[in-house]
């Protein structure tokens, strides 16, 4: 009898956004907006929220349309990393 180790597929939590700088080597902050309905009006508000990603590839520039997942803590403030470059920005 051969016993197989059974692993758990785990869906990574996964976010798209836009890279709106280049904070050092091998990291990026990157954008996520998304719209949230008020409480009390009922009017959608826009939100974002500012992530320090990891890009280990040095893949990503300003303006570059990303992929990210959750992942490990690599520093203090980084617990994303870069999964995909998803379009690059227009006009360079």
């Amino acid at each position: 009898m051969v016993m197989v180790s059974q692993m758990r597929e785990t869906k990574l939590k996964t976010l798209t956004g836009s890279v709106i700088s280049k904070s050092g080597a091998k990291s990026i902050k990157v954008a996520v907006d998304y719209k949230v309905r008020h409480p009390r009006y009922g009017k959608y508000v826009r939100h974002r929220t500012v992530l320090a990603v990891h890009d280990a590839a040095d893949a990503a520039r300003p303006g570059c349309l990303v992929e990210i997942a959750e992942c490990r803590p690599y520093s203090k403030t980084k617990s994303w990393r870069l999964v995909k470059v998803m379009a690059e920005p227009r006009g360079r």
